[in-house]
């Protein structure tokens, strides 16, 4: 016999092979909403695509991108400790997050002259590691603190690779306020740039940062549109100022937050890089690789369950480094529950390390290229990423966007919307909405005290320009919030609120419902008190009443519900429950059920945060019947 390719003994595969084999599986169901999902801004993931050609971009520059991490300790000592630490445990970048900046959430450095940042940074070689600011509103003061280190330590500013995160149009998003006008910060902006590089700077002076947009809920399109508008409006002003344009577009960098959608944050990336590009271009310039920073999502992390942090921002990091990212800053796991204690930075540090060197992630530039769905998802989140640039462009610029709110409006739809996912579960979040822990141990952090603000705002003094702030969001807080009810209910009561299942029939009927019941309450910090299922109401409300509990909900299939669902709910309601419930929602017995006591029915797509709420307030109010 001759040799046969295996492939060749099966008949080809193509799209229409394919669909016509999925229709056999959906059996008439809606092949839209069953396998084609969409991103925030709208945009259609399909659930297989063909291979694409490569698309030519301008990506990072060959090798590894730099693991960064925070020094934010407000103690000088302290913060040096962390600086070395890291740096000698793998780090090659820092990332210096003072007092009063959005990103320092209540603490950061205090550092306030030439002698302190000094002593922050003792023992670190600044002209072998890269160096990215993040002052907030003392940008120009820090970069000032800068130039006086390098003459302090007899050093050329030129020789080190740095990132002065000047972002007056991003402190204006997240703060609501500049200390003057525009008209009157950009010169200053300029003058503060000729004054650097006459001393020899040849880095990034200012920062186009996604993550005040990121924060507030906005899609990825709109974030990238943010970050555009941003750096066209240093651009402008540069060149307004006299600055060459081929130099003014080297002394920007971009920032942008690192989501755990694999798919969407690689795709984010990519696009932005291939839409600075087309800024470049527009500008009479060739193309050169932007210096694009990330930080991991502060908007994913959780309270609840931390060390689902761990693989929330080891997903948002491969993924940012995959995209093309040139430094990586990943958020420790106990971010949102204080400072980070070294172990928690330590695993922020190692994330990084394992992917690098391990999984050899960066091995190959843009990994993506070629793959039908990222090529096609860069390409649609560019085209979407545009036209929200030329929006935020017609209504002149981002600067007089935000200050009449046209912005912060689109955003709060998204983040609407964003919301209300999050209530229904459609976007789940893992040990908040979705596999809570009731019995989860809490973790170390810490013991510092949140540290004053800093001053007010260094870009100007006079008529200030003022927006409505942005707010910065968790998508967790909701449930959390359910969760610290809970907790104090325990720490009064030395009992959690519970619920009792109502479980009718055997365990393979109920326990479906049962088990999702019990999640779902628990996501409130509601504790389920379950059993072996009862088919005597009286017998279940017997039950009931030893459980203890203030509510109760019944689980068990549709078709055991047709003829002992309403009478369970009567035996529960004259047995005192003060609060009954239904796992799913039989359309042709809600009259009934409501009738017999029923007060809401849980099942996928209702609003959960509502229905905890209430079930939260009715549990700790046991009725007197009970």
């Amino acid at each position: 016999m001759e040799d046969t390719q295996l492939a060749d003994l099966f008949e080809p595969a193509d799209r229409a092979r394919w669909l016509g084999l999925v229709d056999n599986v959906l059996k008439g169901a809606d092949f839209e909403k069953r396998l084609v999902s969409r991103t925030s801004d709208g945009l259609r993931i399909e659930p297989l695509y063909p291979r694409a050609e490569p698309t030519a971009q301008p990506f990072r520059e060959p090798g590894p991108w730099r693991v960064s991490q925070r020094v934010d300790h407000p103690e000088i000592a302290a913060a040096n400790a962390q600086a070395m630490t890291d740096l000698e445990g793998g780090a090659d970048a820092l990332a210096l997050v003072f007092a009063g900046s959005a990103a320092a959430r209540g603490y950061g450095l205090t550092a306030g002259s030439v002698a302190d940042l000094d002593a922050v940074l003792k023992g670190v070689m600044l002209p072998l590691i890269s160096l990215r600011l993040d002052a907030g509103a003392r940008g120009l003061e820090v970069a000032g603190l800068v130039k006086g280190l390098a003459a302090h330590r007899g050093e050329d500013l030129s020789s080190y690779n740095l990132d002065l995160g000047i972002d007056p149009v991003g402190t204006l998003a997240a703060t609501g306020s500049l200390g003057a006008v525009w008209s009157e910060i950009a010169p200053r902006l300029a003058a503060t740039v000729s004054d650097l590089e006459a001393a020899g700077f040849t880095g990034r002076a200012f920062v186009a940062d996604g993550r005040p947009y990121h924060e507030a809920g906005a899609g990825e399109a709109a974030e990238l549109a943010a970050v555009l508008a941003t750096a066209v409006t240093y651009l402008r002003g540069l060149e307004a100022a006299g600055h060459d344009l081929a130099t003014a577009r080297d002394r920007i960098s971009v920032l942008v937050a690192a989501d755990a959608d694999e798919f969407v944050t690689v795709a984010k990336f990519r696009a932005l890089r291939r839409l600075w590009a087309r800024i470049e271009q527009a500008c009479g310039l060739e193309p050169k690789p932007l210096r694009l920073h990330a930080e991991t999502a502060w908007r994913m992390m959780t309270r609840r369950d931390p060390f689902v942090n761990i693989l929330r921002t080891g997903m948002a990091a491969a993924s940012a480094g995959m995209g093309g990212a040139d430094t990586v800053t990943v958020l420790p796991y106990t971010q949102a529950l204080g400072l980070p204690d070294a172990f928690a930075r330590r695993v922020a540090r190692n994330s990084q390390i394992v992917l690098l060197e391990e999984s050899h992630l960066a091995r190959v530039s843009d990994p993506a290229a070629g793959a039908g769905g990222f090529e096609t998802l860069t390409a649609q989140l560019a085209e979407a990423a545009w036209e929200a640039f030329q929006a935020i462009e017609a209504e002149g610029g981002i600067v007089a966007s935000l200050s009449v709110g046209k912005l912060q409006r689109r955003i709060e739809a998204t983040r609407e919307a964003r919301a209300k996912a999050v209530a229904t579960r459609r976007e789940p979040l893992t040990g908040a909405s979705e596999f809570p822990n009731l019995a989860e141990k809490p973790v170390t952090v810490l013991d510092v005290k949140p540290v004053t603000a800093g001053p007010s705002s260094n870009f100007g003094s006079g008529s200030a320009v003022a927006c409505d702030a942005l707010p910065s969001i968790r998508l967790a807080e909701p449930f959390e919030a359910l969760r610290d009810a809970s907790d104090a209910y325990l720490a009064k009561t030395g009992r959690r609120p519970a619920v009792f299942l109502a479980n009718l029939g055997s365990v393979s009927a109920f326990n479906a419902r049962a088990t999702f019941a019990a999640n779902a309450f628990a996501a409130g910090g509601i504790e389920a008190v379950s059993n072996d299922g009862f088919t005597d109401p009286a017998a279940l409300a017997g039950a009931f009443k030893e459980s203890g509990a203030a509510l109760a909900c019944i689980c068990s299939t549709d078709k055991i519900y047709a003829d002992h669902a309403v009478p369970a709910a009567e035996a529960l309601n004259q047995a005192g429950a003060g609060t009954i419930y239904l796992a799913g929602k039989p359309t042709d017995l809600l009259d009934p059920l409501k009738a017999a006591g029923v007060h809401a029915f849980l099942h996928a797509g209702c609003d959960l945060v509502a229905l905890l709420n209430g079930a939260l307030r009715a549990a700790m109010r046991p009725s007197p019947k009970n």
